[in-house]
């Protein structure tokens, strides 16, 4: 059985960045009963950023597996044995979630060699890196996955980028002071696009499911 980690940065169960991992999910078990998808939700569990305890780098025990434990231990060690790996996160101020950034220190830095610089993780696998965002293709701040984009591409390859914009920000307009916002554009927008958008994602998920596979 090969194993796919689905990870969900974002804050909201049932709303555009679960839905289009959820829907990559259906992509790849699509593709063999061979495949297994777990997907984490961040937001569910207890964790901290990297704590600087260096216990992935001493000497005679060095670890490309973060060593602190807690909540996200069981996580980090089901990634360096999985065979693809799926980060999903809306888009907040320009970044990803500070849950998702979170993470990301703990994954990566314990790849990283202070002896020559190198990035080795346990094993290579294909990665897909999802955003959800309320900006448009031609006009958005993301910096998206930013310098861990980096980190994640030496340690575990070139990854793929799927992306949706000018999604919903709530359910009902009518609610909130989003007075900028015309919800009948965004409407007429997801109503062009947003099917589309999963469509994308479920294909690449097949896809990473049959590249596993080969």
């Amino acid at each position: 059985m090969k194993k796919i980690i689905v990870v969900d940065g974002g804050p909201r169960k049932n709303f555009n960045t679960a839905s289009m991992l959820q829907k990559f999910a259906e992509g790849a078990t699509s593709a063999s009963q061979e495949i297994e998808v777990k997907t984490i939700r961040l937001y569910g569990l207890d964790y901290k950023g990297c704590m600087a305890c260096m216990a992935c780098k001493i000497k005679g025990k060095a670890s490309n597996v973060c060593k602190f434990k807690d909540a996200l231990t069981p996580v980090l060690e089901d990634i360096a044995e999985a065979d693809g790996l799926v980060l999903g996160s809306p888009i907040y101020f320009g970044d990803v979630t500070g849950q998702m950034r979170t993470f990301l220190e703990r994954l990566s830095f314990p790849w990283l060699s202070y002896n020559d610089y190198s990035m080795t993780a346990p094993k290579r696998m294909p990665v897909v890196l999802m955003e959800t965002m309320n900006g448009l293709p031609d006009r958005n701040n993301s910096q998206g996955y930013g310098s861990m984009e980096y980190c994640i591409t030496k340690a575990l390859g070139q990854p793929e980028h799927l992306n949706a914009y000018n999604t919903y920000q709530v359910k009902n307009y009518d609610r909130f002071e989003l007075a900028s916002f015309s919800e009948e554009a965004k409407r007429q927008y997801r109503d062009e696009h947003w099917e589309q958008d999963l469509q994308r994602v479920f294909d690449a998920g097949r896809r990473m499911a049959e590249d596993i596979l080969k």
